[in-house]
């Protein structure tokens, strides 16, 4: 969708928007489901970037150390038991610029990674830049789906990251799509942005050929000793707003509400998936934040009716469209509206 649909949509009264992500969500998702998604942090801290909201960062005094790859045994015990509770993804993080073919940590990674894929759930890893090579044997490994979120828009991004750039990111998600991974990608609010900045994030994303296959929307929990420890809580109905119009633009895609649900009540939440939200990160943490309890997330879910989605380690990612051009530069060139796209 192009920006001027997008804030068209978005300035619609509450109850309108709403209305019509919720008629989108019905036509594509016509199942209660929610998918549950566990997120382990496999290498934690000492990260050389910048990222102004990480508390993984080395250049911050945020309290995280670093700490050693996790060993195969340990992160193995941790995925069987999200296995035992629910959870149908397994999505593993590690604090790196990225990975390389041929280094040692990189195999470890790989070899994780077939172990896990056999345990019956989807595989999602976040392990910084990829290049082509590294993204083909990742789907070879048994990886399912690849996040690397955009965080904010293209001129935003420079104010909250400059040890790599928002071109970087596109170019990574390009080779994932291209060694035939499902991409996990979406942002953050609550960086200082504007409106206008939201939504040209989810231009970015929502243009994406193939499109991606689940679409995080984070709000940013301020991490003391962080520059922006700071920046004040997201509104929840802004969140609400943002998830609706994610569920229009994109309208296959998974819409995970991720990071910030500690700061909202059970209402909130409720609106949240009402607006098209069919997917959390489940379980007591995420990366080196808080999450709501297993237990009281699935006593939300069975007051609303909502059923838990099974896993699908078969999935294949979403496919081209071949009305919209493809860039060497960037993970799409929609040139069209969404009726194309």
């Amino acid at each position: 969708m192009i920006y001027t649909e997008l804030i068209s949509l978005y300035q619609l009264p509450l109850f309108e928007l709403i209305e019509r992500s919720r008629a989108v969500h019905k036509a594509h998702w016509p199942d209660n489901e929610v998918q549950l998604c566990t997120l382990l942090s496999i290498k934690t801290g000492g990260c050389s970037e910048d990222c102004s909201y990480c508390a993984q960062s080395a250049r911050y005094k945020s309290g995280v150390e670093a700490e050693r790859l996790m060993s195969k045994e340990a992160i193995m015990e941790r995925a069987l038991h999200a296995r035992a509770n629910g959870s149908t993804r397994f999505c593993m993080g590690a604090a790196w610029r990225g990975v390389r073919m041929g280094t040692q940590r990189f195999e470890q990674v790989l070899d994780i990674v077939s172990d896990v894929s056999q345990l019956g759930m989807e595989v999602c890893v976040t392990l910084g830049e990829l290049g082509a090579e590294e993204a083909k044997s990742l789907k070879t490994a048994g990886v399912t789906a690849y996040n690397h979120n955009v965080d904010t828009s293209p001129e935003h991004y420079p104010n909250i990251v400059t040890t790599h750039t928002f071109e970087d990111r596109l170019r990574t998600i390009r080779h994932a799509q291209d060694a035939g991974l499902s991409v996990c990608c979406g942002g953050i609010l609550g960086l200082g942005e504007t409106i206008e900045d939201r939504l040209k994030m989810l231009e970015v994303i929502s243009g994406f050929n193939p499109p991606p296959e689940s679409i995080p929307i984070n709000a940013l929990m301020p991490m003391p000793g962080t520059p922006l420890a700071e920046n004040p809580q997201v509104d929840p109905l802004d969140l609400v707003r943002m998830i609706a119009v994610t569920r229009i633009a994109v309208p296959k895609a998974k819409v995970r509400l991720s990071a910030g649900r500690t700061m909202l009540s059970e209402e909130a939440q409720t609106l949240c998936f009402f607006a098209g939200a069919n997917s959390i990160f489940y379980g007591d943490k995420l990366l080196t934040a808080k999450n709501p309890a297993a237990e009281k997330d699935l006593k939300l879910l069975a007051k609303l009716g909502l059923a838990t989605q099974a896993p699908d380690p078969a999935m294949l990612a979403p496919q081209v469209d071949p009305c919209c051009a493809a860039s060497p530069a960037i993970p799409s060139a929609c040139e069209t509206t969404s009726s194309c796209c």
